[in-house]
């Protein structure tokens, strides 16, 4: 990374404002790079090069004559290819949207363009984001940059790994399982899965609906938690499209007192045992937040142990209906998805069992809030695995499951590294609704951890 492609998104920002930085320099920045390091990675599969420099220019030419559209004001950015984006391929990684163009950009992704972003290009995903690794039998599979034998995680894997590469600032993607999440702790990112309710879905390729529409959540993937409050603001809010979207207030993680929160931390959640590495990058976490002055003792939530038994049976309840209808919808004939195989049809008692068993486990979990503010855990058991390791045993992914079943809001930091040098992310969990309190815990323990080595390519 030269260095542009090494600066926040705040820094990136400040610079074009006040002419430190040409936006026009800034994106020819990011787009060589995004050329020297994605044959190797394969993270971006529609680059908009063209219309990124001419967006640029014109960005350059309003800030010269006084105009500034917002805080992203001449910034560059990838998105998800889950998500619409008008004028340009939006696949979602399934052949039958392969040729795609949709007329309309998704919410998100014109809210920021409204704020001043411009587009760079799509990020690889999943097929219909259903898998925690990122191929399809559109555009392939995606590297981990710090190791191209291994996944960069899923769903959001393609944002994760430019991303961390210095190929874009930031990016968006979603989390209906970790996908959001494991992709961060697969690359050594930042994110935020938002609580519930918090950030439109209209125009991905998920529609909102459906036995787990609560679980669904979209957010942004930066290198540093800062980036992360400067854009979830950005993205909250009633669309007035989609229905499950709340106007609830946004809080100040620079109001919060840290040393005032109780934290609550475990490193195994009775499902399956995590890396040693792992759990030593949790514990190290709680350390610091102690020798901080923080109140910090180790307890898991009630019932964090049923995530994975209730998480399957969701997911299989409606027989595999609702995926039948994304590939009759898009056309696709061939696919690659591999959640149909758990999918049996669920009869109507055993369907009501399901749910109430769902509504118990939320109450259960959210428990733990009546004694302590923010819970540390891990991401996952494992860092980042080889390409085609994933199987049907998917336990080690049930840490990240946990906080979609509940819709939680999430951070994750990396908060240490493997024997093999890879890295390893931790989650900060606070109560619904104030996101904020699990940022400004997570930009403390990223300030005390200090820097990690980022990738080499």
């Amino acid at each position: 990374m030269n260095d542009i492609t090494s600066l926040s998104v705040r820094a990136i920002a400040q610079k074009i404002k006040t002419r430190e930085l040409t936006s026009t320099a800034v994106v020819e920045a990011f787009l060589k790079r995004i050329a020297a390091v994605n044959p190797k990675l394969n993270a971006v599969v529609q680059l908009a090069g063209d219309q990124a420099r001419k967006e640029a220019q014109r960005a350059d030419e309003e800030l010269a004559a006084g105009k500034c559209r917002g805080p992203l004001h001449g910034v560059p950015m990838t998105i998800k290819d889950s998500f619409d984006s008008a004028g340009l391929v939006s696949a979602g990684g399934t052949l039958g949207r392969a040729n795609t163009i949709p007329k309309k950009d998704a919410t998100v992704v014109a809210r920021l363009k409204e704020h001043g972003a411009i587009l760079l290009g799509k990020t690889n995903t999943s097929e219909f984001t259903l898998s925690y690794e990122t191929a399809n039998l559109v555009y392939g599979a995606s590297n981990n940059p710090y190791d191209l034998t291994r996944i960069p995680g899923g769903s959001s894997g393609g944002a994760a790994a430019i991303v961390a590469a210095g190929g874009s600032p930031f990016d968006i993607g979603t989390d209906y399982g970790g996908s959001l999440r494991y992709p961060a702790h697969c690359c050594g990112l930042a994110t935020l899965k938002p609580t519930s309710g918090r950030v439109p879905r209209t125009g991905h390729i998920l529609p909102f609906g459906g036995v787990l529409d609560a679980c669904q959540h979209v957010g942004p993937l930066t290198r540093s938690v800062e980036d992360l409050s400067l854009l979830f603001p950005l993205l909250a809010g009633p669309d007035g499209i989609d229905p499950g979207i709340i106007p609830a207030p946004i809080g100040d993680p620079e109001q919060v007192d840290i040393q005032a929160l109780k934290v609550a931390y475990h490193v195994d959640n009775g499902i399956v045992a995590p890396s040693d590495e792992t759990a030593d990058a949790v514990r190290g976490a709680a350390n610091l937040l102690a020798d901080r002055g923080l109140l910090v003792e180790e307890e898991r939530p009630a019932g964090v142990e049923r995530t994975y038994e209730i998480m399957m049976g969701l997911l299989a309840a409606d027989g595999g209906a609702s995926i039948r209808r994304l590939l009759r919808d898009s056309g696709t004939t061939e696919h690659s998805i591999p959640w149909l195989k758990f999918a049996s049809p669920t009869d109507f008692d055993s369907f009501d069992a399901l749910m109430m068993d769902w509504a118990k486990f939320r109450s259960s979990m959210m428990a733990i809030f009546a004694n302590f503010d923010v819970i540390l855990c891990p991401v996952n058991a494992l860092p980042a695995v080889h390409h085609g390791v994933l199987r049907d045993d998917l336990r080690a992914f049930s840490y990240s499951m946990s906080y979609n079943l509940t819709g939680f809001p999430v951070v994750v930091i990396r908060g240490g590294t493997s024997p093999e040098g890879l890295p390893i992310g931790i989650q900060i969990i606070a109560k619904p609704w104030h996101e904020e309190v699990a940022l400004a815990v997570a930009a403390y323990l990223e300030n005390a951890l200090g820097p990690f080595d980022g990738p080499v390519l």
